[in-house]
């Protein structure tokens, strides 16, 4: 027979294994748990079982919690959590990759109907077709302005009605509607809200980034900071390149402009005296293979047959005499 325990073993119990957790781990996933079910919530737990742990329990505890430890052990890092629980969450302790663990919270979704009350989370948008309900059903239709018609005895939608607009209360019409045609609109599950990684906290959208993300992200934060640096005349890592051309420019701009002169200026100067010298010719009439000296050889051996066309005519005949 099991012994019950009380509600102060029951807190004591539940401290401890909270500071087993903290202490074990340093990556905390944030997550909501609204229209969550047990069955469902067993099976979160059974597909990250190894890696990771999910807590669940009042707000105010967790926060008692967290506060008597961070005191205790002085790891502050942990306070940082503190204001995200708000509502009704619950706690993802991981030794794994965040992202992986994020995506596979995110298969244990199920289907739920759209209940009297609840605020939609989606749109909910009723696709047009045979709806296998019988003419004395064509009242629900007709509050909700849904347009229909009679088809071999049955009712059928003609054209996609948005019933539900996303954040918008579900009335009982839209309700009882739904259920007759069976549609279930909703999904519910662990919704993850915040991460945090070692005394760090951020939005879940940061896992979702590639590197080439990172890498576009940080040549726009270079780009802007040697933009500020060039406009403030402030030498920093990012502006060194850009100040260093831009002296040269001016210092080749006066070399050009007065008698001052040095060695990379002198090819400059005579370069803007006679741009001809510096042009490259380019050969004309490159052969396939490759070979330059088949184009120069033609005219020679044209020189080379004229004499021998000359000696035909001396002699008074021709190839066809």
């Amino acid at each position: 027979m099991a012994i019950k325990m009380t509600k102060a073993e029951k807190k004591v119990q539940y401290d401890r294994k909270l500071v087993r957790l903290l202490d074990e781990y340093s990556k905390v996933l944030v997550a909501t748990a609204d229209n969550v079910g047990s069955n469902q919530m067993q099976g979160i737990r059974k597909g990250l079982r190894g890696d990771s742990v999910v807590l669940m329990g009042k707000n105010t505890l967790i926060r008692r919690c967290i506060k008597i430890h961070a005191e205790k052990s002085g790891n502050s890092d942990y306070l940082h959590i503190l204001p995200l629980l708000v509502g009704n969450v619950g706690l993802i302790f991981t030794k794994g990759d965040l992202k992986e663990v994020s995506e596979e919270v995110a298969k244990y979704k199920v289907g739920a109907p759209a209940r009297v009350g609840l605020v939609a989370p989606i749109d909910v948008v009723v696709p047009p077709g045979n709806t296998g309900l019988d003419p004395s059903q064509t009242s629900f239709f007709q509050v909700l302005n849904i347009p229909t018609k009679i088809n071999k005895g049955t009712v059928e939608i003609i054209t996609p009605v948005e019933l539900i607009k996303k954040g918008d209360k579900v009335g009982s019409s839209e309700a009882a509607l739904l259920a007759k045609l069976g549609i279930r609109p909703f999904s519910y599950g662990l919704v993850i809200t915040s991460v945090y990684d070692s005394g760090s906290v951020f939005t879940p959208e940061v896992l979702d980034l590639t590197e080439e993300d990172l890498i576009v992200k940080f040549s726009a934060g270079v780009s802007i900071v040697a933009s500020l640096s060039l406009a403030l005349s402030y030498p920093t890592l990012a502006a060194a390149p850009h100040m260093f051309v831009n002296a040269y420019k001016n210092v080749l701009a006066i070399a050009i402009e007065t008698e001052y002169s040095y060695s990379h200026a002198d090819k400059v100067k005579e370069y803007l005296k006679d741009p001809t010298k510096f042009a490259v010719v380019a050969p004309v009439g490159v052969a396939d293979t490759g070979s330059s000296v088949a184009p120069a050889s033609a005219p020679e051996e044209e020189e080379k047959e004229e004499p021998a066309e000359e000696s035909d005519d001396d002699m008074g005949f021709s190839l066809f005499d």
